[in-house]
């Protein structure tokens, strides 16, 4: 995952509506039971849904209260501690 991604997804969400990045991820995972993706792109588009999800999250938490800083810094926290884990 890669914050300055996720911080433009987010600003993709705040300036047109949420539902677009759930159809995105839903095509895009559709398109990785294809047979004639490579394992590279299946890669490229693994991370980019990593990215559309922590942006889902993040934003779930902005419209719960939390200010976009305090709720990238505890996704990130969460992200990174299950990676220690």
């Amino acid at each position: 995952m890669r914050l300055p991604v996720i911080k433009h997804v987010l600003e993709f969400i705040e300036q047109n509506d949420e539902d677009f990045v759930f159809e995105t991820i839903e095509t895009l995972e559709h398109l990785t039971e294809s047979s004639a993706i490579k394992d590279d792109e299946l890669d490229v588009i693994g991370e980019l849904l990593s990215n559309f999800y922590g942006a889902t999250e993040v934003y779930k938490e902005i419209k719960e209260g939390k200010t976009q800083k305090d709720a990238l810094n505890e996704f990130m926290k969460r992200v990174m501690g299950s990676i220690d884990s």
